[in-house]
């Protein structure tokens, strides 16, 4: 399939889509998380328009996106699973054994990294993951290398039999650039699974000899001429070099030229940060006194060179072993290492408004209603855009995907024996549901916890780009799916109370928390599902319901109450603090506020 030789200013994650794409993928599966959402988006959307024979799927968790996936891989096909790098934790289960036991056709595992972080519980290091699982990792400055890389990761994964990992990052993900879009050849490889016990179900016995296996493929992968680092100024002479990998490596390249430092110390693009090349380890020991490793986010490479004296990065504490870095910083440390003198811009942040739900948030009247239900209570929550509940404090604690319901049990379990134990109340949203807490719900019917779980459930997975959730009946492309009944899965957990309400029913709502908290203190675990749209979501599908106006009367004496106990951004402070009045910009008329004023100063037009 032949396509004109255009450029295209792509964003990184359409490139990396359009490098499944170009190479063949026949099977993409994901987990919506920023900055790797858009990944499988574009898949699905590059494939709808060609009208592509591929397997595209949003999957229930990282997990299982990654299991389908290989799976598909051990069948001959090239295969790729696009995730966060957090979500890469969901599935390193199935990551360690895959290495063991290898590939037949080419599969890619795209862990996208967020360093800063700007969306993520961690700013850990996929590529430290890729060392663990002893899986070579390959790491792009940029968009355009990045979609380049996809199809340089099919060929090592095939030419060794390995899962091979692209690690780009949130800058790379998220910036755009001219990209020339390659020819298109569908897959014309048909599904051959070949039969191997010893291999695909080994044991552990057979497992020992896989793992031999596996070091001598890392050993040929760190020779590999295809993927050794980049002298970038072969010009460049002396006996200091800056090594540099990822979106860094891009922003030392710029800081060279602009230090006039880019003929006086030589520069390598790492493309592979592991298994770094046997011979490039040996040239840098051999040919220089200091070396300065740029990379993010830990200092995977000075590891592998292990050489304290000489190395100065992550590890070595010349480099901030946190935090992006960004060009000012590594502007700086290349000065600070030719020992030259440089006018770094020092940049000032304007000072921002924090985060809040959006106008209209059906999450901000159901937070309201737990507060007013168990007003000393233990909230517990989870990842989402519910994790903004903390401005209303209604979010005590927030771990990783499920974590609400099993923190729940363990405060549970902690002031079980008091006399008096705080009521409970765990916020879980519906996506966040079906991929960890489902396993976390049956445990807690199993030991009887006294607790509510409210089950915030906005129909999509709205933090991440409103991805389709298994409830909602679509897959990635839009076609049909069976739809999972969510009140059929928690009574199937076992769960003896459980009722749906609407939370923008306001008074009906509380009533309903109210009946759960109290199920909850003498009998155990109660689900209260919130169910409302997404406002974003059904904007986007031109859904609207007829807006309510409402305005702010003369009884409005400024107590604040509506900004500390609801925040609603409609809702703005004016004539310093005294009184409120209702933005009709951002308000969206879903008339929650009208149950909110203790004064009842907040009345419909």
């Amino acid at each position: 399939m032949k396509q004109a030789v255009r450029k295209e200013l792509m964003m990184g994650n359409e490139a990396i889509a359009r490098g499944l794409i170009e190479n063949s993928c026949s099977v993409a599966t994901a987990y919506p998380g920023t900055p790797a959402s858009e990944i499988l988006s574009s898949v699905a959307k590059t494939s709808k328009q060609l009208d592509m024979n591929m397997h595209i799927q949003w999957a229930i968790n990282e997990k299982v996106a990654f299991e389908i996936a290989y799976a598909g891989s051990m069948a001959g096909l090239r295969t790729a699973v696009s995730m966060k790098q957090v979500g890469l934790n969901v599935a390193s289960d199935p990551l360690m054994s895959a290495a063991y036991m290898g590939t037949a056709g080419g599969f890619v595992i795209i862990s996208a990294d967020d360093p800063g972080p700007h969306s993520s519980q961690t700013e850990q290091d996929s590529r430290m993951m890729a060392m663990m699982a002893k899986i070579p990792v390959l790491d792009p400055d940029s968009p355009r290398q990045a979609k380049d890389m996809v199809g340089m990761a099919y060929t090592l994964s095939e030419t060794f039999k390995i899962p091979v990992m692209l690690r780009p990052t949130t800058r790379v993900c998220h910036s755009r650039q001219d990209v020339l879009p390659g020819d298109i050849f569908p897959s014309a490889t048909k599904p051959d699974f070949k039969k191997d016990p010893s291999r695909w179900a080994a044991t552990p016995k057979f497992r020992y000899q896989l793992h031999l296996e596996l070091e001598e493929k890392l050993a040929q992968i760190a020779v590999h001429k295809a993927t050794e680092p980049i002298l970038r100024n072969p010009e460049a002479n002396g006996r200091r070099a800056v090594v540099s990998s990822g979106v860094a490596a891009a922003y030392t390249a710029e800081s060279l030229k602009n230090l006039q430092l880019w003929n006086r110390l030589p520069f390598y693009q790492v493309l592979q940060p592991f298994p770094l090349h046997t011979a490039f380890i040996r040239l840098l020991l051999e040919a220089y006194d200091k070396i300065l490793i740029l990379e993010e986010t830990t200092g995977m490479m000075e590891i592998q060179l292990a050489d304290r004296n000489r190395i100065k990065g992550r590890l070595s504490g010349v480099v901030p072993r946190a935090g992006e870095l960004l060009p000012e910083k590594i502007e700086a440390l290349l000065a600070s290492f030719a020992g030259v003198e440089a006018q770094i811009p020092s940049l000032t942040q304007a000072p921002g408004r924090r985060p809040t739900l959006c106008a209209g948030c059906p999450h901000r009247a159901s937070f309201f209603a737990i507060k007013k239900a168990a007003p000393r209570g233990i909230y517990t929550s989870d990842i989402g855009c519910y994790t903004l509940g903390l401005n209303l404090k209604a979010v005590d604690t927030v771990l990783c995907m499920g974590a609400a319901i099993s923190q729940a049990a363990g405060f549970y379990h902690a002031y079980k024996r008091e006399e008096k134990r705080p009521d409970i109340v765990a916020t879980i949203g519906d996506s966040t549901f079906f991929h960890a807490g489902v396993p976390a719900l049956i445990d807690a019917v199993n030991q009887n916890v006294h607790f509510v779980l409210v089950i915030l459930d906005n129909r999509t997975t709205a933090m991440t780009g409103s991805q389709p959730t298994p409830a909602t009946g679509k897959s990635a492309t839009g076609e049909a799916l069976v739809k999972v009944d969510m009140e059929a899965l928690v009574k199937g957990c076992g769960v003896a109370f459980l009722e749906v309400g609407d939370p923008y029913d306001t008074k009906g709502f509380i009533s309903m928390v109210k009946a759960a908290v109290a199920f909850s203190r003498s009998k155990g675990p109660a689900v209260v599902i919130a169910r409302h749209p997404c406002i974003i979501d059904l904007a986007r599908q031109g859904k609207t319901a007829d807006p309510v106006e409402v305005m702010v009367t003369e009884e409005c004496d400024g107590c604040g109450f509506c900004h500390q106990h609801f925040e609603c951004p409609a809702l703005v402070e004016v004539d310093d603090g005294q009184r409120t009045v209702v933005d009709p910009l951002v308000c969206n008329g879903c008339g929650v506020c009208l149950d909110i004023c203790p004064n009842g100063a907040i009345v419909e037009k």
